[in-house]
């Protein structure tokens, strides 16, 4: 049978296809990191030891108990540890000298048959210390404060425009206020865990991993091999929320093990010894500054973060930068100051620089409505830029004034008593509360093959990576569509680095990047398929697509999605706990590929921004200079109870400027204007303004009195 060259009239792409995936997850079949390959007869177990002091270097480790234990094979310490080549990433050089840059940072590695022996053993190690003095305390005036030449995503740490502070003292209007939201963990459902094993100079590697192919380079540098000489395999993952975005210690360390023992060797970090070595949201302080006109036309915007970083690597969360993108304003400044202190690397968490910095410039909105006198949603309204405020660009499509009206009317907001603590029934008060939402565009350069079987079907090869978003059921539909063809004639193989390279699961990216090369594969093959007479051979008829320049291409527009969050809360007056009883969300970002599993994306980063907004935090011990909340009895992620019947919807867009698909990432918008659309409800709901999260009940009772 020869396959069609020719496109039906049925649309694939945009319909609510099931996840191809899903009776697998739920039966069992998929098999995640460390399940691979179940557990062979020679496999090993390995166990990190985690530094217990916040600073110093590691004096002697004392390993003959956990040697003695029966069952152990070996103890990796930074004496015995195989050597690696420097990383471009300091914290995957583990076992690498005697120095310790944070608690939590690994000291050694026990290796035993069973996970068991091997937990034993790392817990019957003893490590000596040098301690040096530790400061872990992130403060608006610490004297190491400095302004970075760039904060996360190459953003330039400062921008201005016009003279932001004159035109402040001016304003007829100043709202002046100052924001603290606290360090955050990812805590996916499936820990960090990979499964490594060598076959004489061949590495292969399973990983819950956000992109095998950055592993892969990145594994491969380390032990100072050829990039065909490692395998890395991420088919299924569990979640990440960027925490799974770069290589993390865990894979390095099980791939030393496996050499050092020569067996293959699992290791799965356990969830307390996350919070040191996979990444966290950073801490940032915010002050921002709104100069109005009477009827609140923005005359100035001026948005300050200060945060942390570790004193090995340093990460600025871009926390500012939305204030960029999102209000109309002849003058503006939006600026970032960092600290180094003795605390773990931050990285990559959900929507990282949006999350925190939307909620700040949201709530800031909410203080500059209730001042003038006017509406929220028709403040943002009346403060919609012509073009993007930094870069003067054109919007390749923006629609924040039709969301925010779509979800005005199906929110019901015009019905609201916009006045404070007036809605009571016994001991609870009610408010609601409206915040906008933005993410970039985001697209990097992926390959992709697309072959035609001759059975009829077709088989279509992309190292994405499924993070649980669904991308191998949307990645099937647009080769399905490209091609012309029912969705159940397409095999999509996908998670492994034997496959053409592709770029990470992160910044909302990957449909679009994954999507544009499978689209360009498929395309091309349809062309070889015009031009191809007879039966096709056994092996099909094959075409490649490579997006590296198309990709690369710096658009002359501004791309990015929109979105507007309503929320109705309930504050109980006599415990200081609130509830969120309505969430409301309403987006535009591009054609919507699958229904299904957008809805799921917005409702999760929904319901992860009700968590940021009223249980989530972590604290620093000063004393002991570790996070306090290292695990999900003390780290409270919403649970069923605390989710009410969130809605999502969209606008549609139809913007020719992003991939062939139309597509803008919706992973993350979810997340980035909930919180602050709650916090503003909680005021509307008690008459108190709250500027730091989380809204827990300690924190809100006192101020209720």
């Amino acid at each position: 049978m020869r396959p069609t060259a020719t496109r039906p009239t049925a649309t694939v792409l945009g319909a609510p296809a099931e996840r191809l995936e899903g009776r697998d997850k739920v039966t069992g079949v998929a098999r995640y990191a460390t399940e691979h390959e179940h557990n062979p007869p020679d496999c090993a177990y390995a166990w990190p030891v985690a530094a217990t002091v916040a600073r110093g270097r590691i004096t002697a480790i004392d390993t003959s108990a956990a040697d003695a234990l029966p069952g152990v094979i070996a103890v990796l310490t930074p004496d015995t540890a195989p050597r690696l080549e420097k990383p471009d990433d300091p914290i995957l050089a583990v076992l690498q000298n005697a120095d310790v840059p944070h608690r939590g940072w690994f000291v050694a590695l026990a290796v035993a048959d069973t996970i068991e022996t091997a937990r034993a053993a790392a817990e019957a190690v003893r490590v000596s210390y040098a301690e040096e003095p530790h400061d872990v305390t992130l403060t608006e005036d610490h004297p190491g404060l400095y302004e970075p030449e760039e904060a996360n995503g190459g953003h330039p740490a400062r921008r201005e425009r016009g003279d932001a502070a004159a035109a402040f003292a001016g304003s007829v209007v100043r709202v002046d206020v100052s924001y603290r939201v606290p360090p955050l963990h990812n805590h996916p459902m499936e820990p960090h865990a990979a499964y490594a094993r060598w076959s004489g100079d061949h590495l292969t590697v399973y990983d819950s991993s956000q992109g095998s192919t950055t592993v892969r380079g990145v594994l491969a540098g380390l032990f100072g091999l050829a990039e065909d000489r490692v395998t890395v395999v991420s088919e299924h993952v569990g979640g990440g929320f960027g925490s799974k975005g770069t290589p993390r210690p865990n894979v390095v360390l099980a791939a030393m093990a496996a050499r050092h023992t020569g067996r293959p060797v699992k290791l799965a970090l356990p969830r307390k010894q996350m919070a040191a070595v996979v990444g966290h949201r950073a801490p940032t302080l915010h002050r921002l500054r709104l100069g109005a006109e009477a009827d609140g036309t923005l005359v100035s915007v001026s948005h300050e973060v200060s945060t942390h970083t570790s004193r090995i690597k340093e990460f600025v969360e871009q926390a500012a930068v939305p204030a960029r993108v999102m209000y109309a304003s002849p003058h503006s400044l939006t600026a970032h100051r960092v600290v180094a202190l003795d605390v773990p690397s931050p990285s990559w968490m959900r929507a990282p620089g949006e999350t925190p910095g939307m909620y700040a410039l949201e709530s800031a909105m909410d203080e500059l409505a209730d001042a003038v006198g006017i509406d929220p949603v028709e403040l943002r309204v009346r403060n919609e830029p012509p073009t993007e405020p930094d870069s003067n660009l054109p919007f390749s499509s923006r629609h924040l004034v039709e969301c925010l009206r779509e979800g005005a009317r199906r929110f019901g907001w015009h019905d609201r008593d916009p006045r404070p603590a007036v809605r009571r029934d016994g001991d609870l008060l009610t408010g609601t509360g409206v915040a906008a939402a933005t993410y970039p565009v985001l697209i990097a350069p992926s390959t992709a093959t697309a072959t035609a079987l001759p059975d009829g079907g077709y088989a279509v090869r992309v190292n994405a990576t499924d993070i649980g978003t669904g991308a191998r059921t949307v990645l099937a539909q647009v080769a399905a569509e490209a091609l012309g063809v029912p969705l159940g004639s397409v095999h999509i193989e996908i998670g492994s680095s034997r496959l053409p390279r592709a770029s990470l699961a992160g910044g909302s990216s990957g449909t679009g990047s994954w999507g544009w090369a499978v689209h360009e594969a498929c395309a091309n093959l349809l062309r070889r398929l015009a031009g191809h007479s007879g039966a096709l051979p056994p092996e099909g008829l094959s075409a490649s697509a490579d997006t590296t320049e198309a990709a690369g291409r710096k658009p002359p527009y501004a791309r990015h999605a929109f979105g507007a969050q309503f929320a109705e809360v309930r504050v109980d007056t006599s415990t200081g706990e609130v509830r969120v009883s309505r969430l409301l969300g309403v987006y535009a970002a591009g054609r919507i590929l699958n229904p299904r599993t957008a809805r799921s994306q917005f409702i999760g980063g929904m319901t992860m921004g009700l968590g940021m907004a009223l249980t989530e935090h972590s604290t620093m011990d000063p004393a002991f200079g570790d996070f306090v909340e290292s695990d999900l009895a003390s780290y409270h992620v919403p649970a069923h109870a605390d989710v009410p019947a969130v809605e999502a919807h969209w606008i549609d867009e139809d913007d020719t400027h992003l991939n062939p698909m139309g597509s803008k990432g919706i992973g993350e918008i979810g997340t980035v204007g909930t919180a602050a659309a709650i916090g503003n409800a909680v005021h509307h709901a008690t008459g108190v303004r709250f500027r730091e999260l989380p809204l827990t009940p300690d924190r809100v009772l006192p101020r209720l009195s």
